[in-house]
């Protein structure tokens, strides 16, 4: 059973979040500030924190900075009231993973805390694996009994990316800056390329599909790995 770690200082949200992912089968530690958090991840085994970034004494930005600093490689989902650009950005620097506003919608958080035990995961076993298929992330390869393909780098992340969120849509946007990183020289029509080179080595694999999203960008749809 994953363990969740809820930093937040106003209690009623607090045993709110912390009742939701209870009932979502999880267990759950409560922390009312940073010091709290620092405290128990120093203490207990955690999978997963969630941290309000408005909190006083040591704040989510904080909290994070410290974890990140000192090796803690767990999952970080921040909560933030204003959601802002410039927000969000000072969180991703600091290091968290994703970023959840509010007033907490419980289904979409039990659903984000799932996406990001998941692939923390898939960066922990280096692998995924879809039906018949397997991809090995040291090995930048894809290979099913009988065969074996190995991808250019970019290629394999890129396959990597949507098949560890199977039938989640990414705009080409998002695909460009996880891939290729921000201040990357590529636009859309050359990771186009890139897609299209992945359709052609994996047209006769049932184990998966890239599909496009017209107007949005492309998603993995999985297979029943039969042909």
């Amino acid at each position: 059973m994953a363990r969740i770690l809820v930093a937040e200082d106003d209690g009623s949200t607090r045993k709110l979040m912390c009742a939701v992912l209870h009932r979502a089968g999880f267990d759950v530690l409560a922390a009312s500030d940073g010091a709290e958090a620092l405290d128990a991840i120093d203490r207990e085994r955690v999978d997963l924190l969630i941290t309000d970034v408005m909190m006083p004494g040591t704040d989510g930005f904080e909290l994070t900075r410290q974890l990140r600093e000192a090796r803690y490689e767990l999952p970080i989902l921040m909560v933030t009231a204003k959601n802002l650009p410039e927000d969000r950005r000072e969180g991703f620097i600091v290091g968290t993973d994703d970023y959840l506003a509010k007033p907490v919608d419980a289904q979409e958080m039990v659903l984000r805390v799932r996406a990001l035990l998941r692939r923390a995961r898939i960066v922990a076993d280096s692998r995924i694996e879809v039906g018949d298929a397997v991809l090995d992330y040291d090995a930048l390869s894809v290979s099913r009994p009988g065969q074996t393909v190995a991808l250019p780098p970019k290629e394999f992340y890129l396959l990597y990316k949507l098949l560890a969120y199977p039938n989640h849509v990414f705009t080409r946007l998002q695909l460009l800056e996880d891939v290729w990183g921000e201040d990357a020289d590529i636009d859309s029509a050359s990771m186009n390329v890139h897609v299209n080179r992945l359709r052609t080595r994996f047209r006769d694999w049932p184990e998966f599909e890239i599909v496009t999203v017209r107007g949005v960008g492309y998603k993995a749809v999985v297979g029943d790995g039969r042909a």
